[in-house]
């Protein structure tokens, strides 16, 4: 399927692994010029490398940190002053700590909101005028299943992923109709973070092999599976395109069915 989005530009940050490398490799694959983003240069160009063996087009990677706004400043305007413009952004971001609520530090609590916040509302700052100024621009915000249902020790993910959904939905407003903005909330995947779990299982005798690790951690999934990172690369590519040009304002899971909540 033609995404018809060859010649765009777009921006993917915390893209040097994970399903921001895996969405990255998705809109470079439909032709789109891509700008990765990590915090070391060393894993930012390995990512750099495996994207354009899949592009049709540019590909570039801007080293930065997110909760740096000088560096996301720099981030856009390279991005702009690259290609000319830009059409799309995917924010992305690592999680917080894991950790019960009583064990978590203000530090952590502050830490948590810069990363996951401040850091979309940053780059959304200083995109939103080159989104606005083309042919259909597109925000896509990868946050988490935990916005729709608490997961176990997981505090401050459950907590303050709610805020990047609640400005997705005002921003899916207040920027339409030039910008549409939109969210998918994954769920399990098997990135590099679920790998090392797994071998970690295997070294400690859970499992008796990688394969079976895997097979184990998705038997509680309706699809019997986890994700895989381009099966959440390919909507959020899709979400960024005219196809789907009437999705505004949505918070979609991607999980496989496995969460439990309605809505």
């Amino acid at each position: 399927m033609d995404l018809a989005i060859e010649g765009n530009t777009a921006l993917v940050t915390a893209s040097s692994s994970g399903l921001g490398k895996a969405s990255a490799k998705a809109l470079a694959r439909e032709g789109a010029n891509v700008v990765l983003n990590g915090r070391t240069q060393e894993s930012l160009d390995v990512a750099v490398e495996e994207v354009r063996a899949v592009a049709t087009n540019e590909v570039i990677g801007v080293q930065a940190d997110l909760t740096d706004a000088d560096d996301i400043e720099r981030v856009v305007q390279t991005t702009v002053s690259e290609f000319g413009g830009l059409d799309h952004l995917v924010t992305s971001a690592g999680g917080p700590p894991s950790g019960p609520f009583l064990e978590t530090t203000d530090e952590e609590w502050y830490q948590a909101f810069d990363l996951l916040v401040m850091s979309v509302v940053r780059l959304v700052r200083e995109a939103a005028d080159h989104l606005a100024a083309g042919d259909g621009g597109t925000i896509v915000t990868i946050t988490s299943r935990s916005v729709k249902e608490a997961i176990p020790s997981l505090v401050l993910s459950n907590s303050v992923r709610m805020s990047v959904i609640g400005l997705e939905k005002t921003l899916s407003t207040e920027l339409a109709p030039d910008v549409r903005v939109n969210a998918v909330l994954p769920g399990p995947h098997e990135t590099r973070r679920i790998r090392d779990l797994i071998e970690q299982g295997v070294d400690r005798g859970e499992y008796d092999s990688y394969e079976a690790g895997l097979k184990a951690r998705g038997e509680s999934n309706p699809l019997t599976r986890i994700g895989k990172p381009m099966e959440l690369g390919d909507t959020v590519a899709f979400l960024s395109s005219p196809l789907s040009g009437y999705i505004n304002g949505t918070a979609l899971p991607i999980d496989g069915g496995l969460g439990d909540s309605n809505l």
